[in-house]
C-alpha cells in the first residue's frame, strides 16, 4: 500500500523482540565478580531511570524512539534476570598460588609473547581488555593451574603452551 493512504501517525505492528538468552551453557552458575555485579546494577539503574522514560513518553508516536525502547526494554529483562541468578565470588585468600575465578593471569607463550587474561563471568566478558568468560577455552586451560606452571592451549591458529608468569587478583 503506498503511503498517500496511511495515517502519518500509524506506527504500523512493531514486532516484539526476541528475549536475549544468557551465552552461560545451560546448567551452569552464573558466576561474576562483585565489580561485575555492581556494574550490571549501574547499567539496570541507568537504563530505568534514565534512558527509559524519555523514550515511553514519546514511543507512541515516533517509530525510532519505540523500536530504541523496545531495545532498552530487552536489555533491562536481560540484566534483571541475569542479576537473579548471579553468584558472587570472592578472590581466594592471600597466600592462594592457583588460577581462580577472578585472576588476571599473565601468560608466557613459545614464542616469549606475553598476555594478560582475566577470567571473569559470563556477562562480564570484555575481549577488548582480554576479560574472558570462565566457561573459555583459555580459562578453562589455566584454571587451577600454579604459578610457572605450563599449560598446553589450542589455539585457532595452532597448539601452544602457556606458562603462567603472574596470578594476580583485585
Amino acid at each position: 500500500m503506498s503511503k498517500a493512504f496511511t495515517k502519518e501517525d500509524d506506527l504500523g505492528e512493531v514486532p516484539a523482540l526476541p528475549r536475549l538468552v544468557s551465552p552461560l551453557v545451560p546448567g551452569s552458575k552464573n558466576y561474576i565478580t562483585s565489580a561485575g555485579f555492581q556494574d550490571l546494577q549501574r547499567e539496570l539503574t541507568e537504563l530505568q531511570e534514565t534512558r527509559r522514560p524519555p523514550l515511553v513518553a514519546i514511543a507512541q508516536r515516533d517509530g525510532d524512539a519505540l523500536a530504541e525502547l523496545l531495545t532498552v526494554e530487552q536489555r533491562i529483562a536481560y540484566l534483571q534476570q541475569s542479576l537473579r541468578t548471579a553468584e558472587m565470588v570472592s578472590p581466594p585468600v592471600e597466600g592462594d598460588d592457583r588460577v581462580r575465578f577472578g585472576a588476571t593471569v599473565k601468560v608466557k607463550d613459545q614464542k616469549g609473547v606475553e598476555t594478560e587474561y582475566r577470567i571473569v563471568g559470563v556477562d562480564e566478558t570484555n575481549l577488548d581488555r582480554n576479560w574472558v568468560s570462565w566457561q573459555s577455552p583459555v580459562a578453562r586451560a589455566l584454571l587451577n593451574a600454579t604459578l610457572h606452571q605450563r599449560v598446553p592451549f589450542n589455539f585457532p591458529s595452532g597448539q601452544t603452551v602457556l606458562e603462567i608468569v603472574r596470578i594476580s587478583y583485585e
